[in-house]
């Protein structure tokens, strides 16, 4: 665990830089070469959408990023919060529990008040317009969705306490994950269902993706599945009966048109979301 440790403290940004690259490039071959659902779209456009989001995610972090390694040193600094509150442990289970409570505090926690506040539902929503959900739909956020998560995510390291390795640990695990759960790819069934006992699987995160409530609003989890079974916003569907997308927005010019989708957050109409 040490050498983790010592590898996330200093992480060169080429390396994160090349899981992102690295993973996006393995499951698009991989869903390319087995996909799960046959989309009649094109592919290249789809994604050159959904990478010019990635990019804009990637700059606004770049250029926060001091906030960010700041309060992850004071926090050590001044031994603040529950990571620091807690009894001692061993450096794994330390680590175990840094990263759930990362989990909850800065990303569970973001995405369910994101679709419970009006406001903060109009960024989000572009994310869930994404009809042909493939592993290039993970990193679909509108800038501003971007800054207002990066503001949950320093909340979430100054309430845990996170030194600055355990953050870019969480990062590099949550980039794969999000990448995994959204590719166009489809595990044993069986086995879907046991990894999201404890891990969000590909298809409890795609049942999140489905385009009506009450599915749109269940599984937000990012890496791990506990919290959605312990607070009960956990739900399931069949993989056959999913529809992405959300209802308000199922046309092509409304989800595939990067100039709308970069204003929809300003628009006024059909914004609320619909019960099935």
């Amino acid at each position: 665990m040490n050498d983790i440790i010592q590898y996330f403290e200093s992480i060169p940004s080429s390396h994160r830089a090349l899981i992102l690259a690295g993973g996006i490039a393995m499951f698009w071959l991989i869903e390319s070469a087995v996909p799960f659902v046959k989309f009649g779209y094109n592919k290249w456009q789809h994604a050159g959408i959904n990478i010019f989001f990635t990019f804009t995610t990637i700059v606004i972090n770049f250029c926060l990023a001091v906030v960010l390694v700041g309060t992850a040193q004071w926090t050590v600094d001044n031994h603040f919060g529950l990571l620091h509150w807690l009894p001692s442990m061993n450096v794994w289970l330390f680590a175990l529990v840094g990263l759930l409570l990362l989990d909850l505090i800065g990303a569970y926690l973001p995405h369910y008040v994101e679709h419970k506040t009006k406001f903060l539902w109009r960024f989000h929503l572009i994310h869930h317009t994404d009809t042909w959900i493939d592993t290039t739909s993970g990193n679909r956020h509108h800038p501003g969705e971007s800054v207002i998560r990066f503001v949950f995510t320093t909340l979430g390291v100054l309430i845990v306490g996170s030194p600055m390795w355990m953050v870019f640990l969480y990062q590099t695990l949550s980039v794969i994950a999000t990448q995994f759960t959204h590719a166009n790819i489809a595990l044993p069934k069986q086995l879907d269902k046991v990894m999201s006992y404890v891990l969000v699987s590909p298809d409890m995160h795609k049942v999140h993706h489905h385009y009506v409530l009450p599915y749109t609003d269940s599984n937000y989890g990012n890496i791990f599945s506990i919290w959605d079974r312990l607070f009960g916003t956990f739900q399931a569907l069949d993989r056959e009966k999913i529809v992405y997308g959300v209802d308000t927005h199922m046309k092509a010019e409304e989800h595939n048109d990067l100039r709308n989708l970069l204003l929809i957050p300003f628009q006024k109409k059909r914004l609320p979301k619909t019960d099935a």
